[in-house]
């Protein structure tokens, strides 16, 4: 479940926003443990220094699928909450709730004014 990161740079409108996806299929009797477990994740990851959005998502066509939206100012901050200990709790208790491997996407963005 690491995430691997490639060095972002600024460019002239700015710095780079980092988008992380994580697709989550969950074991249909495990959901709602799932959804108690990860609950304190959100809200502790949203209160971190460099952290713009961090959302779960219920699929509404796949069952059992779920993907976590997370939005950080820059590499360092996810470097921080990768590292924090509710992301690292969390990651030790996930696999235990899923019945693939986590499927983790890495974006770099920039804000559209």
């Amino acid at each position: 479940m690491e995430v691997i990161l490639k060095k972002f740079v600024e460019d002239e409108r700015g710095s780079t926003l980092i988008i992380i996806h994580a697709v989550f299929q969950v074991d249909s009797a495990k959901q709602q443990a799932f959804v108690e477990e990860i609950r304190p994740l959100i809200h502790a990851s949203r209160e971190e220094s460099g952290n713009v959005s961090y959302d779960l998502y219920k699929d509404t066509e796949k069952e059992s699928a779920y993907t976590m939206v997370e939005v950080w100012q820059d590499a360092e901050a996810v470097a921080s909450h990768n590292a924090s200990g509710h992301f690292t709790s969390f990651v030790k208790k996930a696999n235990q709730f899923l019945t693939a491997p986590l499927d983790i996407q890495v974006y770099d963005g920039q804000r559209v004014k």
